[in-house]
């Protein structure tokens, strides 16, 4: 069932994708600098919450959400497609996994899931976000 499910999530986010010709910004700011110059900080915020934030399994705190969308940024960065990049917080753990990165137009994007594990519950949120010409990564809606 969830291999169906994934098989029908890619041409339909891929169609969704085309359609919108990955048009992605950054809150609108421009920046002419790359991680060095803007600082992670930057990048993370460009992820407007990630997925972590859609996912209503549990409140994180301040400290485990920046843990979570730092696990997001790096998945989608870095990771070779596949790989599981974790993190542990108070009470809540995380697991990002990003797939191998596809070409819109100019822009790299990737498809990614980020699980929560409460109480021994898991919960997935699938997205996309594609990457700006600033390095930034900015999800798709």
């Amino acid at each position: 069932m969830k291999t169906g499910l994934r098989g029908a999530f890619f041409p339909l986010l891929l169609a969704v994708v085309t359609a919108s010709g990955c048009t992605t910004t950054s809150g609108g700011k421009a920046s002419s600098g790359g991680a060095t110059a803007a600082g992670p900080g930057v990048y993370i915020t460009a992820l407007q919450g990630g997925l972590v934030s859609r996912n209503t399994a549990t409140q994180l705190s301040k400290a485990d959400m920046q843990r979570a969308l730092e696990a997001e940024y790096r998945a989608l960065e870095a990771a070779p497609g596949g790989q599981p990049v974790v993190w542990q917080g108070s009470g809540v753990a995380g697991s990002v996994v990003a797939a191998a990165p596809f070409q819109v137009g100019s822009q790299n994007c990737r498809q990614y899931s980020h699980t929560l594990t409460v109480d021994g519950r898991d919960t997935a949120t699938r997205g996309a976000a594609c990457r700006n010409a600033d390095g930034a990564w900015t999800p798709l809606s």
